[in-house]
């Protein structure tokens, strides 16, 4: 599936059965610094979330420790009641205690707690898509994933994806119970997690990655060499970026995040671009060199 030029604005069957639209919207740019406590007039960032649904995403991936807890309610009060093709992706299993302060926290009593705490701020009784943030190197994966396949069991959870893991921990997960996503760092600067991808590709799972533009370097100075293909494209350096995450795999569903309504735009814009063999060619040279 490498390089695949399939159609950037076509879907993707979450777990085989909910379609999403491959490019979505990450709310982690809707917090302050750090991703703690809130950023600029909470009325922004209402808009830019209810523009991004205006504009076609159907897949708004969010976190509990956003904020903590911002990012969700910002959610909840910009978007619900949800629309019924609108796709709700959360995350649990870290704790923050300031703005650098991350604690992974595993133990199946924590994930329930923190599962349930979700769907309150997310005013819902079921999760489309739940993710274990990081996985607990203290609690027995099998624990963790039970914790989360028994929330499935009771209706809260509908899907349940992992964050940041390895290969091997992917095929050991889809061993114990059936995952639909992963989100690890991916873009084209970053192919650290290849392996990672092709497992997705070979189980049919949505991969999610964070950092699609790597983290603003690849929008910035440093991608200059992207600017020969953006105008060719007549695109931006960013809208490249997106672009060849979109052909390169299938499965990839980028989730980009801005507070700006024109970052916004010019995130979605990338769905009309059509990147042609030669260009994906010159993107690789480039990823490689």
């Amino acid at each position: 599936m490498s390089a695949s030029l399939t159609s950037p604005t076509g879907s993707f069957l979450l777990g085989g059965e909910l379609p999403v639209r491959r490019l979505g919207y990450g709310t982690a740019q809707l917090t302050g610094p750090g991703y703690w406590g809130p950023r600029g007039d909470r009325r922004d960032a209402l808009a830019v979330l209810r523009s991004a649904v205006e504009q076609g995403v159907t897949l708004i991936d969010t976190a509990d420790n956003y904020g903590p807890g911002v990012a969700e309610e910002l959610v909840a009060e910009a978007l619900h009641p949800y629309r019924d093709d609108l796709v709700i992706a959360t995350k649990g299993g870290v704790v923050r205690t300031g703005d650098s302060a991350w604690h992974i926290a595993g133990r199946p009593e924590e994930l329930r707690a923190m599962c349930e705490a979700s769907l309150r701020r997310l005013r819902t009784d079921r999760i489309d898509l739940y993710q274990l943030h990081r996985l607990d190197p203290q609690v027995p994966m099998a624990d963790q994933l039970g914790a989360l396949d028994a929330l499935r069991q009771e209706g809260k959870i509908r899907f349940i994806g992992l964050d940041t893991l390895t290969a091997d921990q992917l095929e050991q997960a889809l061993s114990l119970t059936g995952i639909a996503s992963v989100q690890n760092r991916f873009n084209l600067l970053d192919r650290a997690s290849d392996a990672v991808l092709k497992v997705c590709e070979a189980h049919g799972l949505a991969f999610l990655p964070w950092f699609p533009l790597a983290n603003g370097a690849l929008t910035g100075e440093t991608a200059a060499a992207l600017d020969g293909i953006a105008e060719g494209q007549g695109a931006t350096r960013g809208q490249i970026a997106l672009a060849w995450l979109l052909h390169r795999s299938p499965v990839l569903c980028p989730t980009p995040g801005t507070g700006s309504p024109v970052h916004l735009s010019e995130n979605l814009g990338a769905r009309e671009i059509r990147l042609t063999p030669e260009d994906m060619s010159r993107l690789e040279a480039l990823a490689s060199a």
